[in-house]
């Protein structure tokens, strides 16, 4: 069974009145963002940081991410967009050596 903090309704603060130390409820720490309302805020604001936090972790690659995180790509991209997440700019793809120019055979005559 669950226990639930309950208080007559003669000592419940005002609706709108923020919950004071020591009743019952969690406090975050100092310099944190406030949690996102509810459970479906939590839920949304921790999709958009493990997204943010993948992106980041392979260079901003989308498609990386995507498979990564088990996602397909185009659902990854609207979820970036649902969530507005930012995406890092994409590291540029690697460079290959110059070739060296074809040489011709020496002609001699």
């Amino acid at each position: 069974m669950a226990a639930f903090l309950s208080t007559p309704s003669s000592m419940s603060p005002p609706p709108g009145t923020p919950p004071k130390a020591g009743d019952g409820f969690a406090r975050p720490a100092p310099g944190f963002a406030q949690p996102a309302a509810g459970f479906h805020g939590a839920v949304s604001e921790f999709k958009r940081r493990l997204i943010e936090a993948t992106l980041a972790q392979v260079g901003g690659n989308r498609t990386r991410a995507a498979r990564v995180l088990g996602l397909q790509r185009t659902y990854l991209l609207r979820l970036i967009r649902e969530f507005q997440v930012r995406v890092p700019p994409a590291a540029a793809p690697p460079r290959r050596a110059a070739a060296p120019a074809p040489s011709t055979p020496a002609q001699t005559r």
